[in-house]
């Protein structure tokens, strides 16, 4: 049996083109999948107060992981409600119906463990049409398709309503705090 190795990486707050804003969040590509030969990638998602990230969603591809770095981030993982702070870790299983946001009034910062890799790709496309507010209703549903991503976006009026939050801002700076 042989392990991959790879040089090392180091991503500093100075590296360019690193991050875009998919809409109501940001991210930040720190790990992508070609470089951990596809088992996880990693990236960092700053939310400003009170963002919601996404619709009620599931993906039938991979696992999620959130950890906590600053801020309070809320998530409901079905029917159950959570809420973590900085130090904590959400898990995310695919095809579990779930969405999260930053719970807090000060921005919120996770990092983002998504296993196997590959979705990555589909922040990155998203990102570089401008976001969801950007993307055509037809050409979502063809993103989300091409990843195994199952939204239901009539569930973000409720949402908003239900935990007092919004769509979100780009924060200034772009990811950094």
């Amino acid at each position: 049996m042989s392990t991959a190795t790879s040089t090392v990486k180091i991503v500093t707050p100075a590296d360019e083109g690193l991050d875009g804003f998919l809409g109501s969040i940001g991210v930040r590509f720190l790990i992508d999948g070609d470089e951990a030969a596809e088992r996880f990638s990693l990236v960092e998602h700053p939310m400003s107060p009170r963002a919601l990230a996404a619709p009620i969603h599931r993906h039938t591809r991979e696992d999620e992981y959130s950890f906590v770095l600053e801020g309070r981030m809320g998530a409901l993982l079905g029917d159950e409600v959570v809420e973590a702070g900085p130090g904590d870790l959400v898990h995310k299983p695919r095809n579990q119906w779930h969405t999260f946001w930053n719970a807090g009034d000060e921005p919120c910062r996770i990092l983002e463990i998504i296993s196997p890799a590959g979705f990555e790709r589909f922040f990155r496309e998203l990102s570089d049409m401008g976001g969801v507010v950007n993307a055509s209703p037809e050409v979502l549903l063809q993103l989300t398709e091409k990843y195994g991503l199952e939204m239901q976006p009539e569930t973000v009026p409720g949402l908003l309503e239900r935990f007092g939050l919004r769509v979100g801002e780009q924060l200034k700076g772009g990811w950094r705090p």
